[in-house]
Order: C-alpha cells, then sequence, then structure tokens
C-alpha cells in the first residue's frame, strides 16, 4: 500500500510540471497586460514600460517559466502584481472560506442525494423514481448562479431568515459559520445532488438484480435492511468514486457562487486576478486546484479497499 500511495505521489510531479507549462503559456497568449493595469488610464508608454520592466515581463518566455519554475521548486509562487503578497499567503488565507463551502456542499449533497438514490432505485419505474429523477433533471438544467439568486431573494429578503452575503471563520463560532454557508451550499449541491442522486440510483438499481439480494429477500430480512446492507453497500465504489469527484470539482468550481455570495475564497480571489491579469497569481490558484484534484483521486483510489476487500494495490 506505501509503496502505491508513493508511486501515485511521484505520477503527480509530471502532471503538474505540465499543467504549470500549459497555463502558463495560456495565461501569457490571453490578451491584456497587467503593466497597463497597474500603470491605470493615466499612465504614459515609458510607465507601463518601466513596471513591466519591475514585473520582469519585458523578458522571453522561456525565462520567465524557467525563473517561475525554478521558485516553484524551493516552494516560491512569486509575488502578486496587483496585491503585493506572496501567493502563496494568499492562497493560504483564500483557502478556508473556498474548503469550508466544498465540505459542507458535499455532506448536504450526500445527505440528501444517496438516499433519494437509494429510494428511486427501489421503486424502480414507479411514480417516485420518475418524480426524483425529473427534480434531477431540473438541477443540472437550471444554472447555479440562477438558484443563487433566487434563494437570496427568498430566504434573505422576503423572510430574513439567513445572511444574504458574507462569511464568518469557523474560530467565530459554529453557529455564524453555518449561517453564512447554508444558502451558497443550497445553491452549489443542487447541481450535485442530481449528479450523485442519478448515480446512485443506477448503480443500487443494478445491485438489486444480483443473487445476493434475492438471497437476502429470501432469509425474511426488513426491506431497509437489504436495500442499505446488501444493495447499497454492494454499490458504493461508483458512488464513492462521483462523490469524490464531485468534491474536487466543488473546490475548483466555486468562482459563481462565491461571487454571488460575496464569499472571500479562491474564487472570488481567481477573479480578481483574472481582472487584474495578475499571472502569479492565477498560475498559483491553478497549480493548488490541480494538486488538490490529484490527492483527492488518491483518497478516493485508495478508499476502494475498504468499501471492496477483493481491491489490492
Amino acid at each position: 500500500m506505501l509503496a502505491y500511495i508513493l508511486k501515485r505521489l511521484a505520477a503527480t510531479i509530471p502532471v503538474l510540471a505540465v499543467v504549470a507549462f500549459v497555463v502558463f503559456l495560456l495565461i501569457r497568449i490571453v490578451p491584456g497586460d497587467p503593466a497597463a493595469v497597474i500603470a491605470g488610464n493615466m499612465a504614459t508608454n515609458e510607465d507601463i514600460a518601466r513596471i513591466r520592466a519591475e514585473l520582469g515581463l519585458e523578458r522571453p518566455f522561456l525565462a520567465q517559466f524557467a525563473l517561475w519554475l525554478a521558485g516553484l521548486v524551493s516552494g516560491d509562487l512569486g509575488q502578486s502584481f496587483f496585491f503585493k503578497q506572496d501567493v502563496i499567503a494568499l492562497i493560504a488565507g483564500r483557502v478556508g472560506p473556498t474548503l469550508s463551502l466544498a465540505l459542507v456542499t458535499i455532506v448536504l449533497t450526500v445527505l440528501v442525494a444517496v438516499p433519494l438514490g437509494t429510494l428511486a432505485a427501489w421503486r424502480h419505474g414507479g411514480l417516485l423514481d420518475r418524480l426524483l429523477m425529473g427534480l434531477s433533471v431540473a438541477g443540472f438544467s437550471i444554472p447555479v448562479f440562477v438558484i443563487g439568486y433566487l434563494l437570496v431573494y427568498l430566504l434573505a429578503m422576503r423572510i430574513d431568515l439567513l445572511p444574504v452575503q458574507g462569511y464568518r471563520p469557523l474560530a467565530a463560532g459554529l453557529g455564524p459559520w453555518l449561517q453564512h454557508l447554508v444558502l451558497p451550499s443550497i445553491t452549489l449541491s443542487s447541481v450535485y445532488v442530481a449528479l450523485i442522486a442519478r448515480v446512485t440510483r443506477a448503480s443500487v438499481a443494478e445491485a438489486l438484480t444480483e443473487d445476493y439480494v434475492r438471497t437476502a429477500r429470501a432469509k425474511g430480512l426488513p426491506e431497509w435492511r437489504v436495500l442499505v446492507r446488501h444493495a447499497l453497500a454492494n454499490a458504493a465504489v461508483p458512488i464513492v468514486t462521483v462523490i469524490g469527484i464531485g468534491f474536487a470539482l466543488l473546490v475548483g468550481g466555486v468562482v459563481v457562487t462565491e461571487s454571488v455570495f460575496s464569499i472571500p475564497g479562491l474564487g472570488t480571489l481567481t477573479v480578481d486576478a483574472v481582472l487584474a491579469r495578475d499571472f502569479p497569481v492565477i498560475q498559483g490558484v491553478i497549480l493548488f486546484f490541480s494538486l488538490l484534484y490529484v490527492l483527492i483521486n488518491l483518497v478516493v483510489d485508495l478508499s476502494y479497499v475498504a468499501l471492496d476487500p477483493r481491491i489490492r494495490y
């Protein structure tokens, strides 16, 4: 097991190197000059040229990439052009809200989607199945920002039940922390509830046709135990896979939701960096998301051993 983990971690190095190079290249192809953004509308060409020289943007592309890569190897992602801070410090200061939002969202999603998918598989083809799958299609179809603004209007503005915007760290208390995460979490979970519920339905429905389920029913076991202990337990591998992928996508896809609810996480940092053409921040955030995605996939792969004893690494 340890050898497998080390092998997987070592395999992330070339993946991250390719991601770093592609991101570094694409950012510089996109129109826009960070020096012009920093200098402002009243700047002269001399001012812009001076700022470009200070930022090192006049160097050849490969020279810029080599300097950034050398800093990356030593644990230095560079300094932000716009915020004038170390990129690592910026990411560390913004990662808390993003991970909190992703964690609450995935917990809420699993608590809702897995039971719904299991019930839909149990009543396969029935009214409950069609209703739940219809709601899943609606969850896929409605844009996240529409759901977000609708929830803000109904739950925050009309009945003043929850805060409209902002974020409170967990250090401020569990109640304020959750209050500010409920609306964005419900907004984000609408898509992932639909996804995980459909995967759960398909996996459990297939498991319910197996011989061990018929044997369990023939023994007179309660139906809930057949569903949970036999069908759902044996369908867990694909469900856990999509949950893991969903969590990784949540962390990297919170830009719209954080913008709607003014959450100071990595999503809003990315938006600010893109608008300011802040190359080091954009590169650092994307690299962080890539690393997190790889690590989450590794955790999901390792969880297969506990879910299915036949799997060995």
